[in-house]
């Protein structure tokens, strides 16, 4: 796999798309059965991040991906990869990097997301065996030449520790925001449930908090959101919103309720899981301000507003639908990689 060669790149990686796209039998059997193993990973959940990255390996995209990278590929590193498990398949992305610069994976799963994984990369054997020997599940990381780990602050410390002295990526937590101006369409609201709902908010994609115009009203937001209550009845999510909802009426924390959703004024970027915290700007140039002062801990940014900020931005109901490109923490992983 030392040479890169884009074009049997680009097939191989979209055949793959395909199959991700319209699942067979084991596939659509997994996606019935990772609840069994992560009470987190509905059906729903599961097929949408499934589509989501076989939508990702379209030929296009891949073909304008790889070809930023003409020098990519070297095909001599033993790269460790501690895979986060908070939502399906979330750790996808770093492995198809490591395989498409030729490098070797030493893929460290979560037991949160094992299966999926391992289903895509036998998929990815059978398009193309080059790829059986690219890469490796392992218990231990051992041996390695450089590193990429996502994991939470904490964990973060523990990386630092054990993998700081080889090149690496450590990530850590980030949270995505919504900006409204106050002026977005019914469409657009309505999308916004998808930014804050999806995965049931526990990715670093979700939106958990807006910034909003001074005295905005949220009669409007709650009442467009509402297609999204059903996800109380996840028996997870709901203990998170009446543990919270218990909190702040015990704390007289002022807050608004709609049944499913509680949003609060906070200055905190990452609230608890059924909460999503809001600040108040009275100009876009505060608004400005307040991203770019956050704008370490920021994933994404959910706004139609044009703004000058250094982290991705994208329109409301996208922000789990990134690119290839679309990097976590903004750190191009593949630039990384190519230059090992």
């Amino acid at each position: 796999m030392s040479n890169f060669n884009i074009a049997d790149t680009v097939n191989t990686f979209s055949e793959l798309g395909k199959l991700l796209v319209a699942p067979d039998a084991e596939l659509n059997q997994i996606i019935e059965t990772e609840r069994n193993y992560n009470a987190w990973f509905t059906p729903e959940s599961v097929r949408s991040a499934v589509t989501a990255v076989g939508e990702m390996l379209n030929p296009a995209d891949l073909e304008e991906w790889l070809g930023r990278y003409p020098n990519a590929a070297r095909g001599n590193k033993k790269v460790g990869l501690v895979l986060a498990g908070n939502i399906p398949m979330v750790g996808f992305h770093d492995v198809l990097c490591v395989l498409v610069t030729g490098n070797y994976a030493l893929i460290k799963a979560s037991s949160q997301d094992a299966r999926l994984i391992r289903y895509v990369l036998n998929k990815l054997i059978e398009i193309d065996p080059a790829y059986a020997g690219q890469f490796s599940f392992v218990e231990r990381l051992e041996g390695f030449d450089a590193i990429i780990a996502t994991g939470s602050n904490n964990t973060s410390r523990y990386f630092e520790y054990y993998f700081g002295k080889v090149p690496n990526i450590i990530r850590k937590n980030r949270n995505s925001i919504a900006l409204l101006t106050g002026t977005e369409s019914t469409e657009e609201l309505s999308a916004l449930g998808h930014d804050i709902f999806d995965y049931f908010g526990l990715g670093c994609r979700n939106v958990s908090k807006l910034l909003v115009p001074e005295g905005y009203n949220f009669n409007k937001f709650f009442e467009l959101i509402e297609h999204f209550a059903p996800i109380i009845h996840h028996h997870k999510y709901n203990n998170n919103y009446d543990y919270n909802k218990s909190v702040y009426l015990v704390n007289r924390d002022e807050h608004l309720d709609n049944g499913f959703l509680m949003v609060k004024r906070d200055e905190k970027l990452t609230s608890p899981l059924s909460v999503v915290f809001y600040e108040t700007y009275t100009s876009l140039q505060e608004a400005e301000d307040i991203l770019l002062q956050q704008s370490d801990s920021l994933q994404c940014i959910v706004t139609d507003a044009k703004l000058s900020v250094p982290n991705q931005v994208v329109t409301f109901g996208e922000s789990q639908r990134p690119k290839l490109w679309d990097y976590a923490d903004g750190v191009d992983t593949m630039d990384f990689l190519s230059n090992l």
